[in-house]
């Protein structure tokens, strides 16, 4: 069934995948009640709550750093684990969050958890894959992702209609609980060590430095890339719903079609969309992403231009099937070539960088594009647009300084012979010293 939706042989990386989904799970349940929780449990007012919350995640930003040394220093599995740990920590202390501190320090808590399992993800991911078939593992796990989104959704929905504050505490406790279901099956995940490398690229992971990312011309334009992709999908959970429901007066069911639609395409069609891009230049098929999203945010535009609600209401859901199309065309190129581009020694602070493109997206969107859709809805669709086209702007020369992202997506498992520079024996412990000593290395790609 998943090889007819374009989605590779899991074989034997089952928990690995089955950990990814309970992961989601969880997440999907939390999602909605992230504010919604601490109204329902604690007499701390919206604007006190909104304000701990976003304290917490300035506060988390620096461990996106951190993360990325420890990935490069423990490996990725113990990096995703230890931060599968923290989420457990911070989520079952929700329960004894009562004031705007408490919320504070257990939000910075599950941030921090956060920003290492995603700076250990991809490195992760590429350690239990094959090279030519990572654009296909991205996809499958994007599609995991987000099918236990929406049936964490769902579950998030029951307790909010029972309207309890135990139902509340029951979703918070399922949240945690998902993590140490996670990190259970994580510990269980094996990874063949990579070939041994030539004896003078040994000890390469000692001499790694932050600049030595910095330098990176390639992977500036990257990161770059990604954080315009980034801000346009902020667009689904930021702007659209605001703009359907209070800028075209639209029935509230169009914002949840709006989702469910987004969440059916990626989830079933994820797969066929990497399949589809079989022979593209890795580069463009970024730039097609972004061309995607340029589109569907002028056609969001012209549903505020329409005078009949029904003919507005399909331009819309037009509009959304576009910009799902360039979510499901850049995000697995992007996450390839942020997860082979760096060279092994340096995989854990190169990803922290990537990462932190997410995390600034974050920290952007929610202000500027709100502020932007107060004072117009061309306001905001212009210079989503723009962001849009200023991501096509960095793909030109990611293409000329990045030799890998020139190369076509193959979908197929490149040839033996030779070493893989994603693969990492440390995500094993049963590699042994010896492994890790020999680890390939050599200049980026």
């Amino acid at each position: 069934m998943l090889q007819r939706l374009g989605f590779p042989v899991v074989g034997s990386h089952r928990r690995f995948v089955a950990a990814v989904g309970i992961d989601a799970l969880g997440s999907g349940v939390w999602l909605p009640l992230s504010v919604l929780y601490f109204l329902g449990t604690t007499d701390v007012p919206l604007a006190h709550v909104g304000l701990a919350l976003s304290v917490a995640a300035v506060l988390a930003l620096p461990s996106a750093l951190v993360a990325g040394q420890l990935v490069d220093g423990l490996g990725a599995r113990r990096t995703l684990q230890a931060g599968n740990l923290l989420q457990l920590l911070g989520f079952a202390s929700y329960l004894l969050a009562r004031d705007p501190v408490a919320i504070c320090v257990v939000a910075t808590i599950t941030g921090v958890g956060r920003n290492m399992f995603f700076g250990a993800y991809s490195p992760m991911v590429a350690a239990v894959s094959a090279p030519g078939e990572r654009e296909a593992w991205f996809g499958l796990l994007s599609a995991l992702r987000n099918t236990g989104f929406a049936v964490g959704g769902l579950a998030a929905s029951a307790a909010l209609t029972v309207r309890s504050e135990n139902a509340l505490h029951a979703v918070v406790l399922l949240n945690a609980a998902s993590y140490l279901v996670s990190f259970v099956l994580m510990a269980r995940v094996r990874v063949a060590p990579a070939a041994s490398a030539p004896p003078e690229q040994a000890g390469l992971r000692a001499r790694g430095r932050w600049r030595d990312v910095l330098a990176d011309p390639g992977y500036r334009w990257l990161v770059g890339a990604n954080l315009c992709y980034a801000l346009s999908a902020m667009a689904l959970n930021v702007v659209i719903p605001a703009y359907v429901v209070d800028r075209l007066g639209l029935p509230g069911w169009v914002s949840g079609a709006v989702y469910v639609l987004n969440t059916v395409m990626v989830g079933l069609g994820q797969g066929l969309a990497v399949r589809a891009m079989t022979g593209m230049v890795r580069w463009r098929a970024v730039v097609l992403s972004a061309s995607f999203s340029a589109v569907a945010f002028a056609a969001f535009f012209l549903a505020g231009r329409v005078a009949m609600a029904d003919v507005a209401i399909a331009v819309v859901l037009g509009a959304l099937v576009v910009y799902t199309l360039g979510e499901m065309t850049g995000g697995p190129v992007l996450s390839t070539l942020a997860a082979e581009a760096p060279p092994v020694h340096l995989r854990g602070r190169y990803q922290a960088a990537f990462q932190l493109s997410w995390n600034a997206a974050a920290v952007i969107a929610p202000g500027l594009f709100l502020a932007l859709l107060g004072a117009g809805a061309w306001q905001v669709w212009a210079v989503l647009g723009a962001i849009a086209l200023l991501g096509v702007a960095c793909c030109v020369p990611l293409g000329r300084v990045m030799p890998l992202a020139g190369q076509r997506i193959s979908n197929s498992a490149a040839p033996a012979a030779g070493t893989d520079p994603a693969a990492d024996p440390a995500a094993d412990p049963a590699a042994g010293t010896e492994a890790r000593a020999n680890r390939p290395g050599g200049a980026s790609h």
